[in-house]
């Protein structure tokens, strides 16, 4: 029989050590259940420049080794596995894991999101080392240098338009002829002369020893392949929530994020959504810590109801 806790989080990434903290703080018995390194996406970044209260900037895992190390001194518990199911139970909620199952009077989803990648080989290798999937993340680091940005949505030219404040060059590479983007943002795109367009084009590697140092480039009209040389490279192509488990049991928006109400609430008694999991929070790490002890508060709100 499974350990029948106050909360369990999914997630330990910004928005569930967050939670974590203030549900542990409240004196709640809370476990939090990672599948992976305990620090979410903001691992992948080289430095945390915009995080309140760092004026030089901090390293990631130093940061969330700071998150991690004051939610287990407030008691919480981190576990690693990947939660398979969720379905309710007599206590509350039933998560089962591939570790085991775990019983939890309320739940808080921070499972994130996961990037979009080109599948490319050296992608993963290079990841931190120039090729970068947060612009607003990183895009200082290369003041002065040439990047190039793969996307045509409402981000990829967002992100575009946003590295011409630090980059010499942007280069912005999309497949198709036409951009899928707002009018007002290709507007900006276009009209700006630090961006050059490669309408038609793909990348078909990524080049580099110990960090980016080039782009090969494929013309899907004519089959031509250049070169690009670039210091870095933005994936700005969407981002899929961790929410596949979740179908069918809780209310998802059409891009498969969990539709959060007042309170971080979700469509189901007992479950709260924090972080990029949700629809209620913008992709910065101080946005998904805001939402996950909104999250916490919620939570002990409605343990505090039952009782």
């Amino acid at each position: 029989m499974s350990v029948l806790w106050d909360v369990v989080i999914v997630g330990a990434g910004p928005a569930g050590l967050a939670a974590a903290i203030y549900t542990g703080r409240a004196g709640r018995a809370t476990l939090v259940l990672e599948k992976m390194v305990p620090g979410g996406q903001i691992l992948l970044t080289d430095w945390v420049e915009n995080y309140p209260g760092f004026p030089d900037g901090v390293a990631p895992f130093d940061l969330m080794q700071g998150f991690r190390k004051q939610a287990e001194r407030f008691g919480a518990r981190i576990e690693t596995d990947e939660i398979l199911t969720l379905e309710r139970s007599a206590a509350g909620w039933l998560l089962k894991g591939r570790g085991g199952p775990y019983e939890g009077r309320a739940v808080i989803l921070a499972m994130g999101s996961a990037y979009r990648r080109l599948g490319l080989p050296n992608e993963d290798r290079l990841t931190g080392r120039g090729v970068s999937y947060c612009a607003v993340c990183d895009g200082a680091f290369f003041a002065g240098r040439d990047v190039a940005v793969v996307g045509g949505g409402d981000n990829a030219l967002k992100e575009s338009v946003f590295l011409t404040k630090f980059a010499r060059r942007v280069s912005l590479i999309h497949r198709r002829d036409r951009f899928r983007g707002e009018r007002v943002y290709q507007d900006r795109v276009l009209a700006n002369d630090k961006i050059r367009v490669h309408w038609d084009t793909v990348v078909e590697a990524i080049r580099g020893r110990e960090r980016l140092e080039s782009l090969a480039l494929r013309n899907l009209k004519d089959g031509t392949v250049s070169e690009l040389e670039v210091s870095g490279l933005f994936v700005s192509i969407g981002t899929e929530p961790r929410t596949d488990i979740l179908k069918g049991l809780l209310a998802l928006n059409e891009w498969g994020q969990i539709k959060a109400g007042p309170g971080l609430t979700t469509s189901a008694p007992g479950v709260f959504a924090a972080g990029d999991v949700s629809d209620a929070c913008p992709k910065q790490v101080a946005t998904a810590v805001g939402t996950g002890v909104h999250a916490a508060l919620s939570a002990e709100e409605y343990l505090s109801e039952l009782a």
